[in-house]
């Protein structure tokens, strides 16, 4: 039977006609989000609804708690200075949880986008039993701390490195094989015992981009998740796209199986690394000491610079997007040596050359995946 974790929403979050929010009010609430300061007259003018269905709908949300006024703004005409809107984080919270091949990522968030607390679980040598054993004991902990309801917990945000199979089955690298090619949505849900949003883990990262990043600048991008693996998502008109069966974005699916040994996944740094003489345990250990002179780097990316360099074009050429986001578990540095080595496949016409997409290095510091996984259960179900 296939898994929807929205029949598990709690009843108070749903609204009479059925849902968190109608159509309508699902595009206020994306208005809101991408322009935090807009005040209420201004709403109107960025829809086809008249003002008075504006604000009803903006008095129903606010009586609701989803949105809260502050201070006025003053109009551009005779009136009364307009309250400007936001979303209120009282309503509602989420956790996102993002399993990487080394470590989970734990993160808070509510519904405004804040968050809370972040946190994560060493996975080296743990069942998955025992791993989410321990990600429940930081969440009970985290809302301790921060005197969190359980009223307001809306649901949890799963992302896992792996292409989607079907359902919410993942194939996961070989150190997640137990958490592989089984229905990952109602197990969880029922530990949990909350809807579960699942999502591959690059996706997850390309929603924190397109929320929290990049995303707040242009509106299409590409998004390269660097992890042990290499994969990433692409996002048009703001929105990520998951296409065919969801693997949009599985960048590594371009190279066949030498090329695949030169593509820029971040396990094939480690190995190359330790070969050196490093001692190099997990990809988060390399993230935070990264040195580019450590013997072995350079040589790195000397080997995976054609084949990145290829996927590059071949995202301006079929995607033509406005930037390319460096992001995952890459450290900045890295990603810069990416950046300066790339080969661009242009040939200028009458000695015009096409527009290219800019390179970007994300500026998104903590958890991508966690915090993409944390927002995934509202951008699902109000914005």
């Amino acid at each position: 039977m296939t898994y929807f974790p929205e029949p598990l929403i709690a009843p108070h979050f749903l609204r009479e006609g059925g849902g968190c929010v109608s159509p309508n009010e699902r595009d206020i609430l994306k208005l809101i989000w991408r322009h935090p300061s807009l005040s209420r007259s201004e709403v109107t003018g960025h829809t086809d609804l008249t003002q008075q269905s504006v604000y009803r709908i903006i008095d129903q949300l606010e009586e609701r708690g989803i949105v809260a006024f502050g201070s006025p703004k003053p109009g551009a005409g005779r009136g009364q200075p307009s309250p400007t809107l936001r979303l209120d984080g009282r309503y509602a919270y989420s956790c996102g949880i993002s399993v990487n091949t080394d470590v989970i990522g734990i993160c808070l968030m509510d519904i405004s986008g804040k968050v809370l607390a972040e946190s994560s679980v060493t996975l080296r040598e743990r069942s998955m039993a025992q791993s989410l054993d321990l990600v429940r004991g930081q969440l009970i902990q985290h809302q301790r701390e921060n005197g969190l309801s359980e009223e307001s917990f809306f649901g949890i945000g799963f992302g896992i490195a792996g292409f989607h199979v079907s359902g919410t089955r993942y194939n996961a690298p070989l150190p997640l094989h137990e958490w592989s090619l089984i229905e990952l949505g109602p197990l969880l849900s029922e530990f949990f015992a909350k809807p579960v949003w699942v999502h591959n883990g690059a996706k997850a990262g390309t929603v924190a981009e397109s929320m929290f990043g990049a995303g707040r600048y242009i509106r299409h991008f590409a998004y390269l998740s660097f992890n042990y693996g290499f994969g990433g998502g692409l996002v048009s008109n703001n929105e990520l796209l998951h296409n065919g069966v969801g693997n949009a974005g599985e960048f590594s699916g371009i190279y066949d199986a030498e090329e695949n040994k030169r593509r820029p996944a971040l396990q094939y740094l480690i190995e190359r690394l330790n070969d050196n003489g490093l001692d190099i345990p997990s990809i988060t250990y390399m993230r935070k000491h990264f040195d580019p002179k450590w013997p072995g780097v350079m040589d790195w990316v000397d080997d995976v610079t054609p084949a990145y360099s290829r996927l590059i074009n071949a995202i301006w050429a079929i995607f033509d997007p406005q930037g390319i986001v460096f992001g995952g578990q890459i450290p900045p540095a890295l990603a810069q040596m990416l950046i300066d080595r790339t080969e661009i496949f242009d040939r200028p016409r009458y000695g015009v050359p096409r527009p290219r997409p800019k390179l970007i290095i994300s500026e998104i510091s903590s958890d991508a995946s966690a915090m993409g996984a944390a927002i995934a259960p509202f951008k699902s179900a109000y914005y």
